[in-house]
């Protein structure tokens, strides 16, 4: 396993300068700043349609920013794939997972990075390292396993997230970017995922958490960073700000806000005929 660490400066590890995004005519992000740093959760609010993933794109390599700087440890840096993201530590977790459903935790665990034994054209796959290493990172996050070569489907969703974060922390992330982890979860599922990103935090690894739910990053960010149209509107932390806020600084919570308004002066310009006797 990879060692994790923070920025050698004790500055950010992960940061945005002035980065904007265009796509044709349509401004996807537009002067960008923000940075991440060891040992902390960054979340990353905004409506649908706000820009969050094509900035979480840009982060991981598969977008290059069309104005603006990216730097890793207070280096620029250029991104060419999400491999190069990958090797400087920057491992994004998509909702997607990038798994096979079908094919077992261990395999998904080491999906790409296959562990092997013996020489040249002898090599094989090492499934009694993959099972013991799969089975020794699951058990630090609660998730004991019958058979690591059982389907990855057989786990719960909150289950299978927390594989794709342990994975991601196994090979060297010093950044985990989670692409709403917790939206397709209940109450239970969830807790399981935030519980874990808790853990994470607390082994200086930063964490940017996208999510469209206020709740959830409350319970879990030291920092909020929220998007509107492509546009960073600042960034506030826990302590600065309380959950309502929060949720009225997100563009949903700006419309609730005039449809709750709308409601009320329509409920008073309705009068309801009296029932005849």
């Amino acid at each position: 396993m990879a060692e994790n660490g923070g920025s050698r400066n004790g500055g950010p590890i992960l940061e945005a300068r002035g980065v904007s995004k265009y796509f044709g005519h349509v401004v996807a992000l537009e002067d960008i700043t923000m940075d991440v740093r060891a040992g902390e959760v960054l979340c990353l609010l905004g409506d649908n349609g706000a820009g969050k993933s094509t900035l979480i794109k840009t982060f991981s390599g598969v977008h290059k920013p069309d104005k603006g700087t990216m730097l890793v440890d207070g280096e620029e840096t250029v991104f060419n794939s999400p491999h190069d993201a990958i090797e400087r530590g920057i491992a994004t977790v998509f909702q997607d997972l990038a798994m096979i459903p079908l094919s077992g935790i261990a395999r998904n665990f080491f999906l790409g990075r296959e562990p092997k034994k013996g020489k040249g054209p002898l090599q094989r796959y090492d499934a009694a390292f993959a099972d013991r290493v799969t089975r020794s990172e699951l058990e630090k996050i609660g998730i004991e396993l019958r058979d690591t070569s059982q389907p990855v489907s057989t786990l719960s969703g909150g289950e299978r997230q927390c594989v794709a974060i342990a994975r991601a922390v196994y090979f060297g992330a010093k950044v985990l970017i989670l692409d709403e982890p917790t939206s397709a979860l209940g109450v239970r599922q969830a807790s399981i995922v935030l519980r874990y990103i808790d853990q994470t935090r607390a082994a200086g690894i930063g964490v940017i958490f996208i999510t469209h739910n206020v709740h959830h990053a409350y319970l879990i960010g030291d920092r909020f960073t929220v998007l509107e149209r492509g546009r960073n509107t600042g960034t506030v932390a826990h302590d600065e700000i309380t959950t309502e806020q929060l949720e009225k600084r997100m563009a949903g919570g700006k419309e609730l806000a005039r449809l709750e308004a709308e409601f009320k002066r329509g409920a008073k310009e309705i009068r309801v005929p009296a029932h005849p006797s």
